[in-house]
């Protein structure tokens, strides 16, 4: 694994100002959020800090404002929720720089926090313009980044600032970045790969860089029907991307010259059409679809086989469904596979990493979120990670 300066390589930071990013782009309804969990994670960053005696100024954007001020996107729509969270007053600090910032930290004591207002809204965020990131660092003793989930962006307050201050992962990055490198950074083998979704398309960059790192890759979801019709599948109805079976062939014969196992299902539960529990559920071999039938979930066998697998494994990464989880009985796969995973998981044989949005909510529906090693909320980072790509936030942390 890389070097990253955490916060044990601080050393004495009272009355020292820490330029703490965090991602406060909450879920809003009826002015408040209806989800915490990113504050959550922050949390233990923030509070330590302040318990060391720093004050603490945290950067974080909410929206997309595009470079410009917007009344209905100012961070101090959050700042209500996070000091619910956090047990303690935030300041909030109307700008990222300037005199205001200034006096504002003169009115700070040890340990308070101030809260800034969208970073988005100057065009020298996202432009990570050398000067604004300068201008946010004059304020700073040194920055901490404790947002994974925007460390793929090249921003000023998630790459520039690194270039003017001394650069540490907080408590978040550093769980994250650890548990990533014991994924498929530097694993237990056998590993497991679990890619669902809909669309091979979306997931083109993942598959090709997995099926050079793991021994097992399980595909489901509509990406699994675009696999089988390019082994001679009919698939009839089913979400399928016919146009890309030349791609999935090219997948499948690198993983071929990997040493890469491929598993499809072999059998499916089909209906006609798609609703809960409809009158045309049945479950039947891959090879018995109807012209009207479309594939829903990865069958009974096959998630056995698959459960078979996962216990020959010693580290899982799992991103996307088996199959259409929201709507019953096509969660079945999904939560049985899930299950299995986490109870591995809880007798110490496998470590799993998970991550993406229908991930976490599909683990939560198995009620198995917190059975996992590790479930990463990051979205796009977590899903650029798994392409194998460098992320800018990341890079700039590294000793």
């Amino acid at each position: 694994m890389a070097n990253f300066k955490t916060l044990d390589d601080l050393g004495d930071i009272t009355g020292k100002v820490a330029l703490v990013r965090v991602d406060l782009n909450l879920p809003m309804k009826d002015g408040s959020a209806t989800d915490v969990t990113r504050v959550e994670a922050v949390k233990p960053t923030i509070l330590e800090l302040c318990d060391r005696g720093a004050k603490v100024l945290l950067l974080a954007h909410f929206g997309r404002p595009k470079g410009q001020r917007h009344s209905t996107m100012s961070t101090s729509f959050v700042q209500g929720d996070v000091e619910e969270v956090l047990g303690k007053e935030i300041m909030f600090v109307p700008e990222v720089m300037g005199p205001v910032v200034e006096q504002s930290l003169g009115i700070l004591r040890n340990g308070d926090i101030g809260l800034l207002d969208n970073v988005r809204f100057w065009p020298g965020e996202e432009a990570n313009d050398p000067e604004f990131a300068k201008g946010i660092a004059a304020h700073g003793d040194f920055y901490v980044n404790d947002a994974f989930s925007a460390a793929h962006r090249a921003h000023a307050s998630t790459e520039g600032l690194a270039h003017h201050l001394p650069a540490y992962a907080g408590r978040a990055m550093e769980a994250e970045l650890k548990a990533l490198d014991a994924a498929l950074g530097n694993p237990e083998q056998p590993v497991a790969a679990v890619v669902g979704g809909a669309k091979v398309s979306t997931k083109l960059d993942v598959l090709q860089n997995l099926v050079g790192k793991v021994q097992h890759l399980i595909i489901g979801g509509g990406m699994a029907n675009t696999f089988l019709a390019a082994r001679g599948v009919d698939v009839g109805k089913s979400l399928c991307e016919h146009d890309l079976t030349d791609t999935a062939n090219a997948i499948m014969d690198k993983a071929d010259h990997a040493g890469c196992t491929v598993h499809l299902p072999y059998d499916v539960v089909v209906a006609k059409e798609f609703a809960a529990n409809p009158p045309s559920l049945r479950t039947c071999n891959v090879h018995e679809v109807s012209s009207d039938e479309m594939i829903l979930d990865i069958g009974p066998q096959a998630v056995e086989a698959l459960a078979d697998v996962l216990k020959t494994c010693r580290t899982l990464v799992w991103n996307g469904p088996l199959g259409a989880f929201e709507t019953e009985p096509f969660d079945a796969a999904t939560v049985s596979l899930a299950r299995t995973a986490a109870a591995l998981t809880q007798d110490g044989s496998l470590k799993s990493v998970a991550g993406g949005g229908d991930t976490v909510a599909a683990l939560m529906h198995a009620g198995v979120a917190g059975d996992f090693s590790y479930i990463s909320t990051a979205g796009g980072a977590f899903l650029e990670w798994m392409e194998g790509k460098e992320l800018p936030g990341v890079k700039a942390l590294q000793a």
